[in-house]
């Protein structure tokens, strides 16, 4: 089985609690633990240390799934320690923002990963941008060297800037393989969530991503509801970048 590292805090500014909110029989994170499963992956929960994350071990728990806290702000090094934890070689990463992450695409990136000897696979560029099908496949090693020196509490969110400046790095975006429509599902939003929850009502929790294209494909209207957020999300995201902060 894939090792899949859920990163996850309910410390959200955008939609705070939005791993707890409700999305069918249970919530965002039980779901995300669910369809990892069901998808034959290995779920770990991965979170911080701070007290508001306690809910999140309590989940983990009763979903019988294994679970680490490390750093709030530092998740390079959260990663790092995690993995360390689990003695994992590699492992991908599963975002808790991504309810509809397509089991498939998450193989093929992982093998990519074996088979080319890389160090890291990244998202497809529809997936980076807002479709949320498929995370990194990293290996271990590459991330602890990317977390090393980084101070405690540095925010390493946008955590691909500091792997990219590891020597020598080996990596590959994961190549389209089919057309994916329209769509932004990532929960960052409330219209996001809006969005998420009527997907889920139609296809259900467990529909794999052509499923949920097809559905954006026979209602090429749907994206509508939250589509208007994606260019306000991505501009906060490379607002976050290291680069940027420094100005």
């Amino acid at each position: 089985m894939i090792p899949g590292i859920i990163t996850v805090r309910t410390s959200s500014s955008r939609l705070p609690g939005k791993c707890l909110l409700p999305f069918g029989e249970c919530n965002v994170i039980q779901h995300i633990i669910r369809r990892a499963r069901h998808y034959s992956l290995d779920p770990i929960i991965c979170t911080s240390t701070d007290s508001s994350d306690d809910i999140l071990e309590q989940i983990a728990r009763q979903e019988n799934c294994v679970f680490y806290r490390g750093s709030l702000i530092n998740k390079l090094r959260r990663w790092a320690d995690c993995a360390a934890h689990f003695g994992l070689e590699a492992f991908h990463t599963v975002d808790a923002d991504d309810p509809f992450f397509d089991g498939q695409e998450i193989c093929e990136s992982f093998e990519l990963l074996h088979h080319q000897n890389l160090d890291m696979v990244c998202p497809t560029k529809s997936s980076s941008y807002g479709g949320a099908s498929v995370g990194y496949s990293l290996t271990t090693s590459i991330v602890i060297k990317a977390a090393d020196g980084l101070a405690e509490d540095a925010d390493t969110e946008m955590m691909w800037y500091y792997v990219d400046m590891v020597p020598n790095l080996k990596k590959e975006v994961l190549p389209e393989i089919k057309s994916r429509p329209i769509a932004r599902l990532t929960l960052d939003y409330v219209e996001d969530y809006w969005l998420l929850e009527s997907v889920r009502k139609i296809v259900g929790n467990f529909a794999d991503r052509d499923e949920v294209d097809k559905l954006f494909f026979k209602n090429p209207d749907l994206h509508k509801i939250n589509w208007f957020r994606n260019d306000e999300w991505r501009a906060k995201q490379l607002a976050k970048s290291p680069d940027n902060l420094a100005i």
